[in-house]
């Protein structure tokens, strides 16, 4: 089945990618059927990555599959959660993941409580109109890093330390990753559920 992946990250594109392989899904990214990013008004994962998967399905007639991922700090509330990418453009950086970083040390440079989690909402439609969409989420908890540590990943990785394993996202291996990572437990939520569903 051809499924259009409702992003133009190729990092999230080859996460994917592996961890649907076991249903034989062939995912391609919305931008190399000239379909443009969706709006993202909403203040939730689920309300964005639901827009986001609609608008890739009604624009390519494919079903989709999204995700709407973030870091939510328990220090600053649970943000900066939907407006993660964007994050360093708050503080008159150009948008990018070592910007985001930056800021982030930055901001939690006096921060003692270190807590956070990586939240990954994947929302899938069998068309625009789907009436039942498939939500899964996964949720990886940690602690913000003083540091940047490792090389591997993109995002928040070098930052995100979990200590059940001792490192941070950026020190594992692709397949390591995937088995503690907010987007892997989405993923395999969400074979799950196509497996029953569809």
């Amino acid at each position: 089945m051809k499924l259009v992946l409702a992003s133009n990250n190729s990092g999230k594109l080859a996460e994917l990618q592996t961890l649907l392989a076991p249903l034989s899904m062939m995912l391609v990214r919305q931008s190399e059927l000239g379909v443009d990013e969706a709006e993202e008004p909403f203040r939730t994962f689920v309300e964005n990555a639901l827009a986001k998967a609609r608008h890739a399905s009604a624009a390519t007639g494919l079903p989709a599959i999204a995700d709407d991922a973030g870091l939510c700090v328990e220090a600053f509330g649970g943000l900066p959660g939907v407006d993660t990418a964007f994050y360093a453009t708050q503080f008159g950086y150009a948008k990018g993941d070592d910007n985001n970083v930056r800021a982030l040390l930055e901001q939690m440079a006096q921060v003692d409580n270190r807590r956070a989690a990586l939240v990954s909402t994947l929302v899938a439609l069998r068309s625009a109109e789907d009436p039942e969409p498939l939500i899964a989420i996964g949720r990886a908890p940690g602690e913000i890093t003083r540091a940047p540590v490792g090389t591997n990943g993109f995002g928040f990785d070098p930052v995100m330390f979990l200590p059940q394993i001792g490192k941070t996202f950026a020190e594992l291996t692709a397949e390591q990753k995937n088995v503690h990572s907010h987007r892997g437990q989405a993923a395999r939520a969400m074979l799950e559920l196509m497996r029953e569903r569809w």
